[in-house]
């Protein structure tokens, strides 16, 4: 039977090394050594890596017509010369994946992530925060798809990067109108609407159904970046 007090993953372990109800096995020093590891792994296998970001549900199954829409949104990048960066996992991570020069950020967890076969890359983190930061520092754009929590994490954290002038001439490019169009009308209503953010940041995001249309923003913005591929 499981210790119902041992931590399922090292993000439990960490962030809830203060809890008497968390059971925890490493140190600070132990914990800070293990942290730096991992970056300097991540900042070694993609030295030199111009790619775009890739996200999207693990849940979409290949017979959905989504998944070849990924699957050919990678195809084309990878023929503009970007390196395709996902999740590493199955759906629509596994589709952008196929068929392009590819990197797979896989993480650790107790359920759903399973790393698919299509990574030239596969590096396996153990905390989301060193994950997510390569992420963004070996990407020159993010590229949508339609997903869940994980998903949206991602979304947003690129947005307040962009916002808050963190990294700057960055696309981000929702793929999916439909899918999208509820969210965008939100933020328009409440977070526009109410003033919790300006009109002109609604501009950060831009939606489209076209693989083709999307790689164009994506080159567009790498050219502005200097990072052209």
């Amino acid at each position: 039977m499981r210790d119902p007090y041992r931590p399922e993953s090292p993000d439990e372990e960490i962030l809830g090394a203060e809890r008497s109800a968390v059971k925890t096995e490493l140190t600070e020093p132990q914990r800070i050594e293990r942290i730096s590891r991992e970056l300097e792994r991540g900042f070694e296998a993609l030295s030199g890596v111009c790619g775009v970001s890739c996200f999207g549900s693990a849940r979409v199954a290949e017979t959905d017509p989504r998944y070849a829409q990924a699957r050919t949104t990678g195809r084309l990048l990878a023929q503009a010369g970007f390196t395709v960066i996902t999740g590493g996992g199955p759906g629509l991570m596994e589709a952008a994946n196929r068929g392009a020069s590819s990197v797979g950020l896989n993480i650790e967890l107790p359920f759903e992530q399973a790393p698919n076969p299509y990574q030239d890359v596969e590096l396996t983190f153990h905390y989301f925060f060193t994950r997510k930061l390569m992420f963004v520092r070996y990407a020159s754009a993010f590229v949508v798809f339609p997903g869940g929590f994980g998903t949206l994490d991602e979304l947003f954290e690129a947005l307040v990067l962009i916002q808050t002038h963190k990294i700057r001439d960055f696309p981000v490019v929702l793929i999916g109108t439909e899918f999208w169009s509820g969210l965008i009308e939100w933020m328009r209503e409440r977070l526009a609407g109410e003033r919790m953010i300006k009109p002109t940041d609604l501009d950060l995001l831009q939606t489209t159904d076209e693989p083709a249309e999307a790689v164009a923003l994506v080159r567009d913005g790498a050219e502005r970046q200097g990072m052209a591929a």
